[in-house]
């Protein structure tokens, strides 16, 4: 790259700071780092009287808030790759607002992996990237503004014929001993030929959000969300499932800013 890359870590405890600061140190020694409070508020205040650098490695959950809220109102224009203690189930939803995560404790080989692909965006895209303010924007560029097609409808196997379920009649889904269902409105439940990861790839996330290993709702299928304990919370839908619904912490965040979007 031709600039000299300058990028922030805003991370919550400062000895993973420093860790990860050293790592980027011995992959780009020339990359120019600054290490930010682990705080919504002193991040938002730098980023405010500050030039947006051209990446940032974000930690999801900070001493004082979830990072989605210093998106919001921090609009960072800059490319985002997230950290997190959180295993790849509970970071799927974030892949639409950043560039790449990293798990913790963070492996060099991976952010390796990280950089490469940041230098990759930055490279095919380096006019346009430093104007954009929204990461999503930014990917659906680099795919040549191609709208995505999402899945309308699923051909089910039934004990005697084939027939079509539609997308738009499906409430939810849910996986069991390995086979994935397709609860449509009316409560029936359909086996379908593909795992929940799959379906997320398939699926406009507009319209349908995972809420754990087990389930994908749809925004019209959530009746109501309960408080659970440790910040957890259950999630009830209709029509109702026969086992209890429940999300992470990170989830409820995630969920509501979802909801309201």
């Amino acid at each position: 790259m031709n600039k000299k890359v300058k990028a922030v870590i805003i991370e919550d405890e400062y000895p993973a700071a420093r860790l990860l600061n050293k790592m980027i140190q011995n992959i780009r020694p020339d990359w120019e780092v600054t290490i930010l409070p682990g705080t919504i508020e002193g991040a938002v205040n730098w980023f405010s009287e500050h030039a947006h650098p051209d990446i940032i490695f974000l930690d999801i959950q900070l001493n004082d808030g979830n990072s989605f809220i210093f998106i919001e109102q921090a609009k960072p224009q800059s490319m985002i790759v997230f950290t997190t203690a959180y295993d790849e189930y509970a970071v799927r939803a974030f892949t639409v607002n950043s560039i790449d995560y990293l798990l913790k404790p963070v492996h060099e080989a991976r952010l390796l992996d990280a950089v490469l692909k940041f230098e990759r965006l930055s490279s095919i895209n380096a006019e346009n990237a430093r104007n954009l303010s929204d990461i999503e924007f930014l990917l659906q560029s680099l795919a040549g503004n191609r709208e995505k097609q999402y899945r309308t409808r699923f051909l089910i196997y039934g004990a005697r014929h084939l027939y079509t379920v539609q997308v738009a009649d499906i409430a939810y889904f849910y996986s069991e001993e390995k086979v994935t269902f397709a609860v449509t409105r009316d409560g029936k439940a359909h086996a379908i030929d593909f795992t929940l990861n799959k379906l997320e790839e398939q699926l406009d996330s507009k319209l349908f959000f995972r809420a754990n290993r087990q389930f994908i709702l749809s925004a019209d299928s959530i009746k109501s969300i309960q408080n659970y304990f440790n910040g957890k919370a259950i999630v009830n839908v209709l029509p109702p499932h026969n086992e209890a619904i429940y999300i992470s912490r990170e989830k409820v965040s995630l969920l509501k800013m979802w909801l309201n979007s």
